[in-house]
């Protein structure tokens, strides 16, 4: 089976291709259209791509929409994640928005969300949710990862960032590898029915 992947983000592509990697499934290269974000939750904007993507492609489609959920900031940035300082997608700009915000703040509890959502030709659907605990650290460490991940400190690995684990570590214990073990089993399920 086909199935596509709805992101534009390279960095995002590559986790998701190699966490799906044990499905066994393709990942079809197709190039899809650029969707607008406007959901008011994770689901909703997994579901807005993963929707779009099964539309022009005719296959099965995934998404993700995932973000860092801040205690001390009421959940921001949330859905606004990856245009938390204007530019979508400008990692380093987001980041220092983040710990500019944070830099008085004793209450750093954080958690990274991913909603996952494919849609189906016949439009079945699967979604998933994962989330990853911990706290926004005082500076960036690490060259691994992407986004926040240089100064997201996971509670199941004390003293590191995200972005100081290696891609199997990492994996492990994040919100898109939990979101996505729950879509593997549900997926799985689908295909031998």
């Amino acid at each position: 089976m086909n199935i596509v992947i709805a992101t534009h983000n390279a960095k995002k592509r590559e986790e998701l291709a190699r966490i799906l990697a044990p499905l066994w499934y393709t990942i079809a290269d197709i190039p899809l259209s650029d969707v607008e974000e406007t959901g008011g939750t994770f689901e909703e904007n997994a579901a807005l791509k993963a929707e779009s993507g099964c539309r022009e492609s005719g296959l099965p489609c995934v998404s993700d929409d995932s973000g860092l959920c801040v205690d001390a900031l009421n959940g921001a940035p949330g859905v606004y994640s990856a245009r938390f300082a204007g530019s979508h997608g400008d990692d380093a700009a987001n980041t220092a928005k983040l710990l500019n915000l944070m830099h008085m703040e004793e209450q750093r509890m954080a958690r990274f969300v991913c909603a996952i959502c494919c849609v189906f030709p016949d439009g079945s659907r699967i979604t998933a949710r994962g989330e990853c605990e911990g706290t926004i650290a005082l500076e960036p460490a690490g060259e691994g990862g992407f986004g926040y991940d240089p100064v997201f400190l996971p509670s199941e690995v004390p003293g590191f960032t995200m972005a100081q684990l290696n891609a199997a570590q990492k994996d492990a214990i994040s919100h898109r590898g939990r979101a996505l073990a729950q879509f593997a089993a549900q997926l799985r399920s689908v295909a031998h029915d």
